[in-house]
């Protein structure tokens, strides 16, 4: 067996990659509300998925130069924030990698059954 140093590298940067994989999928159905950036980030840790603003802020900026997003400037508390949600070109795609995301869910699934 490999050494468990070896083990915990090999592991960690598998899990970025998987990872990497679900984010826009997450972010994506977290705009189905309005959020602004913090806001965002702050529903998803509460969901469960936590992510660092450098993580973030360029994925929601990606999104919305490929027109799956809408935003607006608006203060809020005495403050100038974006507000981002998906529009209609966003909903499809979320549908469209939703539906793609639970086969290929059920198929890995499948996989690994060890019965």
């Amino acid at each position: 067996m490999a050494n468990s140093i070896e083990f915990q590298e090999v592991l960690e940067k598998m899990r970025l990659e998987l990872r990497r994989g679900v984010i826009v999928l997450a972010v994506l159905g977290q705009l189905r509300e309005e959020h602004y950036g913090y806001s965002l980030r702050k529903s998803l840790e509460v969901k469960g998925l936590a992510m660092d603003e450098g993580t973030l802020y360029p994925l929601v900026r990606r999104l919305q130069k490929q027109g799956l997003l809408d935003s607006e400037w608006r203060v809020e508390s005495n403050r100038k924030k974006r507000f981002y949600r998906l529009n209609e070109l966003g909903l499809d795609v979320l549908t469209a990698l939703s539906d793609e995301w639970q086969a290929m869910n059920t198929t890995i699934h499948r996989i690994l059954d060890k019965k």
